[in-house]
């Protein structure tokens, strides 16, 4: 990996740490682990119900921290290169249309993210990785300690169950995936 593409991860990493719940110290007490993690699950299902032509998606891991829980949603359908800007541009619409705010917008060409936040401090998060695979997450903010069972969502495609890492991209879209090589 490039010097470059390395320090631009860490940048997307540190932003990304930095716009989730758990920097605060201040602690919701009106859900719990488990109730912020069904409300990512709403917000990562409304996003993705929005990209037309639909894309394959298949669950990431769920992780919880102290007071915080991390939902994500891995894209399994090719994006190209040529349709990147497309995907981004649907997503920030969406948030901006759903009130949240854009934290920060990363323009590199070969991964592109955008980080926003909703009203109720969730932190949201879009980024491209290799061979134009899309990972959505979402953190919640700091909540009431609870259980967390995985998401009941199913995806739209394989399970991918007990397999980690996800494979890379390999749904082809006549829209999504166009002059993908």
């Amino acid at each position: 990996m490039s010097r470059r593409r390395s320090l631009t991860m860490l940048m997307a990493l540190l932003l990304c740490a930095s716009f989730s719940g758990c920097v605060s110290d201040e602690k919701r007490t009106d859900m719990n682990m488990q109730e912020a993690a069904d409300h990512a699950d709403g917000i990562l299902d409304a996003v993705l119900k929005k990209l037309q032509p639909e894309v394959q998606w298949a669950h990431g891991p769920t992780t919880t921290g102290s007071c915080d829980v991390t939902r994500r949603r891995t894209v399994m359908t090719i994006v190209s290169a040529e349709r990147r800007g497309s995907l981004l541009g649907v997503v920030d619409r969406f948030w901006r249309q759903s009130g949240y705010r854009i934290k920060a917008i990363n323009n590199d060409i070969d991964v592109p993210a955008i980080f926003a936040q909703t009203k109720d401090g969730f932190g949201v998060t879009l980024s491209i990785g290799g061979k134009g695979q899309a990972f959505f997450e979402v953190d919640s903010p700091c909540v009431e300690e609870s259980d967390v069972a995985e998401s009941t969502t199913p995806p739209n495609g394989p399970a991918y169950e007990d397999v980690y890492p996800l494979p890379r991209p390999n749904v082809h879209s006549d829209f999504w995936s166009a002059g993908a090589s």
